[in-house]
C-alpha cells in the first residue's frame, strides 16, 4: 500500500479519468465522478494544499474496482 500518502487531489481526479471515469459535477470542493459501466459514484475532496487521506483513497479505489497498483499506474 505504499505510494498512497500525500497524493494531490487534482492528480487523483485525473488518474480516475484515465481509468475511464468522467467528472459529472463539482459541488463546492468535492468532485463527483461516474463511470458508465459502474453504478457507484466517486466523490473526491479537492481542498487546496491538502492531500487526500489514505483511508478515503483506499475506499475510492476499491469502489472503482481497481487495485492499488493499477491506480498508481494511472496516477503516474
Amino acid at each position: 500500500m505504499d505510494g498512497l500518502n500525500n497524493l494531490k487531489p487534482e492528480r487523483v481526479v485525473r488518474a480516475f479519468e484515465r481509468a475511464g471515469w468522467k467528472v459529472m459535477r463539482q459541488t463546492g470542493s468535492h468532485v463527483v465522478l461516474k463511470k458508465e459501466s459502474n453504478p457507484v459514484l466517486l466523490t473526491i475532496p479537492v481542498h487546496k494544499g491538502k492531500p487526500i487521506k489514505k483511508g478515503l483513497l483506499l475506499n475510492q479505489i476499491k469502489a472503482a474496482g481497481l487495485t492499488v497498483e493499477a491506480f498508481l499506474g494511472y496516477y503516474k
